[in-house]
């Protein structure tokens, strides 16, 4: 069955689901067809497979932040050179000296940043494909199936689960249409708690229930924990079992993982902060906007990391962390790789591609200018040979234009081509 509802809908980021969630359908039966069927495995493979493709984007990354903090001083001499002119002129002139900078060096001034833009919808899907996984991993969905189409063919069953979803704070998307569909994505998201209130809205499919419930209970099992679950609903009902004296010994397993979840996403993601490249202080003291907003990023997004993990549930967390830790090796051998690099070098080969490519758009306009001016007097030649051409009237399209130029040659050429 196609889960549509549960798909991504967003512009360009429902494409790039599609095909993560092709990959996290394939990692899955590859686990199911081994006896490792388990959503929190995939998504620790899914996530290790994800940073291992994007690796060279990083690398890309690094090496043109590398050259950028090699140039920086020129970049800094271009802005006190214009320092308090903020005429129009002054600001294109400085404008001008700084792209002819960057073109010198071979580097883009959103070369650290487009990899970043590139990996948005990427990130975006992820989200999308980890929290409706049903929607993508068809052996997942095939779990509520069953239970789905039996719950939508109950009398009044679509005011059965809006009752059921506002009294237990369930998040849905769609209105109250209780879709088989939307119903398998509801399913997927209960706790254990909830499928034991689920009984009491439909005693007449106890027994279906229970059987669901130790299916998805087995597949989002990882570490003894429910994944389906966020840190926070699992560190309140360990607090609350302790000071009512009814905790065992896998709700206080359990509470321990609740706890270290986002400290360690917060500690992985500090790690490999302090690993990426930092962002150069200006050398004669100055103020660095770059370098400042690079350090406030830098101390923001472990918190942030913390508090995500703390609120979704925790395959939003097993993604977080295996991805923080692949990260923090990325970064271990790309240090290394980039340390290795002699910049020099790698500024000389940048200026040795500029000039070929110089040299080669030279010969491309030189060829251009050749073809029309041989086009030109094989028509004058024509012309002479005794075929009527009003040359006047082609060159009157372009009458606005230098008749010597380039453009203005080129289109005569082809609009006597289309008269012919």
């Amino acid at each position: 069955m196609e889960l549509l509802l549960s798909k991504s809908t967003m512009p360009l980021v429902k494409y790039v689901a599609w095909l993560l969630g092709w990959l996290m359908n394939g990692i899955y039966v590859v686990l199911d067809t081994v006896g490792w069927a388990n959503t929190g495995l995939c998504i620790a493979f899914f996530t290790i497979i994800i940073y291992i493709v994007l690796t060279p984007i990083q690398i890309k990354q690094q090496k043109s932040s590398k050259v950028i903090a090699v140039i920086q001083p020129e970049l800094q001499k271009i802005q006190k050179k214009y320092q308090g002119k903020k005429d129009q002129a002054s600001q294109q002139k400085m404008s001008e000296e700084t792209m002819a900078l960057y073109a010198k060096y071979g580097v883009s001034p959103t070369g650290s940043c487009l990899p970043m833009l590139i990996q948005l919808p990427i990130m975006f899907a992820l989200y999308q494909v980890i929290l409706f996984i049903p929607g993508y991993v068809n052996r997942v969905s095939t779990i509520f199936n069953g239970l789905a189409v039996k719950i939508t063919e109950v009398s009044g069953y679509s005011k059965l689960l809006t009752n059921f979803v506002n009294e237990n704070s369930i998040r849905v998307m769609g209105g109250d249409d209780y879709t088989a569909n939307r119903v398998i994505d509801l399913l997927y998201q209960l706790k254990p708690s909830q499928w034991e209130k689920l009984e009491k809205v439909f005693p007449a499919l106890q027994s279906d229930i229970v059987s669901t419930a130790g299916k998805a209970g087995k597949i989002n099992s990882f570490f003894g924990i429910n994944i389906t679950e966020t840190p926070l609903d699992v560190i309140k009902a360990g607090f609350h079992g302790i000071f009512s004296g009814t905790a065992n010994s896998a709700m206080i397993f359990a509470l321990i993982v609740g706890i270290a979840i986002p400290i360690i996403a917060w500690f992985t993601n500090w790690i490999n902060m302090k690993l990426m490249p930092q962002q150069a202080q200006s050398s004669d003291g100055s103020d660095n906007s770059v370098a400042k907003q690079m350090n406030t990023m830098n101390t923001i997004m472990p918190v942030f990391s913390a508090v995500l993990c703390i609120s979704f549930n925790m395959g939003i967390g097993i993604y977080w962390i295996v991805g923080a830790v692949v990260r923090i090796v990325q970064q271990v051998i790309i240090n290394r790789h980039i340390g290795q690099i002699d910049t020099d070098e790698m500024i000389r080969k940048a200026e040795e591609k500029n000039r070929k490519k110089a040299e080669k758009d030279k010969n491309y306009v030189s060829n251009v200018t050749q073809s029309a001016t041989m086009n030109v007097k094989r028509i004058q030649n024509e012309k002479s040979d005794g075929k009527d051409i009003d040359s006047s009237r082609f060159y009157r399209n372009a009458e606005d234009l230098d008749p010597n130029s380039i453009t203005a040659k080129a289109n005569w050429v082809n609009a006597f081509e289309r008269k012919k």
